[in-house]
């Protein structure tokens, strides 16, 4: 398990590392997923840290509410992704983290797949991230085998979620063949 919370630590820097460059007059730029600007991509992400806390701590989503609905990001979008990704990040690390259940909209949910869902998504959307901002796509590589070998299992398809897989070729390396799997064209 030690090894899921490592690749965590990597997923959320490569977002992390995306959001730091982000200009003021980046926030309104499409992103790769449908209906989504940056700044709605950041606050997505950003909103999910801020749900880890409570809920690896055994709260429920109906004990937690409204407290997180809206635009989490306020005056200082940049500096609040911080302070939640290290919050997120913390609970992650405390030590019996990872022996718990989550109680999730969907149901109950052992805390280590909710972990991998959290990795994957931190993953996809740095992704996403980088491609709005036109910057460096490239994910680490080990994260990116990973996290490809979790989805891949998983069943993911067309849905609330994702559009159906995008079809690549032979020769396509791991990275686009997840960013495929997802519905997006790499």
């Amino acid at each position: 398990m030690a090894h899921l919370i490592d690749l965590h630590g990597t997923a959320m820097g490569e977002f992390g590392r995306r959001v730091r460059e982000i200009k003021m007059t980046d926030w309104a730029l499409p992103t790769p997923c449908r209906d989504w600007d940056v700044h709605d991509l950041v606050n997505h992400l950003t909103t999910e840290q801020l749900w880890v806390p409570p809920l690896l701590a055994g709260e429920r989503v109906e004990d937690v509410g409204d407290r997180f609905e809206g635009d989490n990001l306020g005056e200082e979008p940049i500096t609040t992704w911080e302070v939640a990704s290290r919050e997120a990040r913390t609970a992650w690390l405390a030590p019996s983290s990872l022996e718990s259940t989550v109680h999730l909209s969907f149901g109950d949910t052992p805390a280590e797949v909710y972990l991998w869902q959290m990795t994957f998504d931190l993953t996809v959307h740095a992704w996403d991230l980088a491609r709005a901002l036109g910057v460096d796509e490239t994910l680490d590589p080990d994260l990116v085998k990973e996290v490809h070998t979790w989805a891949s299992a998983q069943g993911l398809g067309p849905g609330a979620l994702f559009d159906a897989p995008v079809r690549v070729g032979d020769g396509v390396g791991t990275q686009d063949r997840l960013i495929a799997l997802t519905g997006r064209t790499p």
